[in-house]
């Protein structure tokens, strides 16, 4: 007996020292420089500058020169949008481009809120800060940085940013927000080394956060995203105060995960499944691995060869369009594959597309852009962000057209603190862009919760 006892012991002593050591994990990083040459002596020069986007008469000209001598390739037969971007309708999006498409207007759009430039790391930084008007007495404002991914941009969170500035309803929080682009992206200068990966965007991003005053602040993320919040969270879980993601793809194939995949189907409730969980996950294990064969190919070739498909896509801008805007069809759902025009404009207006095209043309940023899949999936998936867990509070917005569903079940294995599980009515990869609303309202629902919790 006394030995049964003393065994329990010390296995129930060695669990807790376990937990008690990863709890005190943190993601490790050193401070890097991705400007041109050596870094240069004394201190980086920090000053904020302020910026506007702008585009001169001789690039519009470059622009409609480029488009006017496209060569147009006809579609196969009853192809939809099963070979890629449909030919016919892509020469509809071209011709509303080159014709219709008011850039001057969409550039006015974008510079409706405050754009700066800051220094960090040897390269600048892109962001905008956008202030709330009106802030409750007695009250303050919650500051919040948000991350695209790609093919997005800061530009995706343009129906967002009012919504959690100038809420609606008296009892919603007022949030003070932060959008930067990924060195890389948009009008962030892009890294001139090799290397720059998801944890040196999340230590940049912290450094723009002190930066800008804020040492406690809450961070939003999908796609590439949700992966460098993440790392936010794991680099300096003091600084993030909460953690809401609409994208969380598992890292490794836990036990559980992989329990679940065998016999989820057959024992749902064991697993906690819903209907709606069985309904994604289990229509046949065949069908969901040739359907992530058909939406990967892009990554294969940014994962290893990003400059050579990028160079074409860089000299043209209707193979620009056709390679972004294919992903805002079918990663908003897969059954607009279906459809001739791609269900482009059931849920984004061109204008709104075509300005999110516009930014990575303007900027030149989509050879750099891509760049990123080689640095973070180059040195394979088990890197070192991926074996430690998330123990900050964090928030899900479950989307059910998301590219990857991932069920309650498995965001748990990564993010032990899952204050909310969201199974949202409707909206696809680009769900801050598609469901801005209901972003929100999440958004809202998440931080009020932690919000209470930090007060009692």
């Amino acid at each position: 007996m006394f030995t049964e006892v003393l065994v329990g012991l010390v296995i129930g002593g060695l669990i807790f020292f376990l937990a008690q050591r990863s709890k005190k994990q943190v993601l490790k990083t050193e401070d890097g420089w991705w400007g041109i040459g050596i870094p240069p002596d004394g201190e980086e020069d920090a000053t904020i500058r302020p910026f506007k986007v702008t585009t001169s008469e001789e690039e519009l000209e470059d622009l409609y020169r480029r488009i006017d001598q496209t060569r147009p390739v006809t579609s196969l037969e009853d192809s939809q949008f099963h070979y890629g971007f449909n030919s016919q309708c892509l020469q509809k999006v071209v011709s509303y481009w080159r014709n219709d498409f008011n850039w001057r207007r969409q550039v006015d759009k974008l510079n409706q809120y405050p754009h700066f430039k800051t220094k960090i790391e040897g390269i600048d930084i892109h962001y905008l800060h956008v202030k709330p008007k009106n802030v409750p007495e007695g009250t303050t404002a919650i500051p919040i940085i948000m991350v695209h991914g790609w093919p997005g941009s800061f530009y995706e969170f343009y129906g967002l940013i009012p919504l959690l500035t100038e809420p609606s309803a008296p009892d919603h929080l007022v949030f003070e927000v932060v959008c930067p682009s990924i060195p890389g992206y948009g009008y962030s200068e892009a890294p001139h080394k090799k290397g720059f990966n998801s944890v040196c965007a999340a230590r940049v991003f912290h450094k723009l956060m002190k930066r800008l005053g804020f040492h406690q602040f809450y961070a939003h993320g999908g796609d590439w995203g949700w992966l460098i919040t993440t790392n936010m969270a794991q680099l300096d879980p003091k600084s993030v105060k909460g953690l809401h993601v609409n994208f969380a793809p598992p890292s490794k194939p836990s036990l559980p995960i992989v329990l679940s995949v065998i016999l989820g189907r057959y024992f749902p409730k064991l697993f906690g499944f819903s209907d709606m969980d069985v309904e994604h996950l289990f229509p046949c294990m065949e069908k969901l691995v040739v359907e992530s064969f058909k939406e990967s190919g892009y990554m294969h070739i940014q994962a290893t060869k990003p400059d050579t498909v990028g160079r074409g896509l860089n000299d043209s801008p209707v193979g620009l369009a056709a390679y972004i805007l294919e992903k805002f069809s079918t990663w908003t759902c897969h059954d607009f594959r279906n459809l001739e025009d791609g269900g482009l404009t059931r849920k984004f207006s061109l204008d709104d597309l075509l300005t999110n095209v516009m930014i990575y043309w303007t900027s030149g940023c989509i050879v750099s852009s891509m760049r990123f899949y080689k640095e973070n999936l180059g040195k394979g998936l088990n890197q070192p962000h991926s074996k430690l867990p998330v123990y900050i509070p964090t928030g899900f917005a479950c989307f059910p057209n998301e590219l990857m569903y991932t069920p309650k079940l498995w965001v748990k294995q990564k993010y032990r603190k899952l204050l909310t599980f969201t199974p949202m009515a409707r909206g696809g990869h680009f769900a801050a862009m598609e469901e801005p609303q209901s972003m929100a309202e999440d958004i809202q629902k998440f931080t009020k919760i932690v919000e209470k919790k930090k007060k009692q």
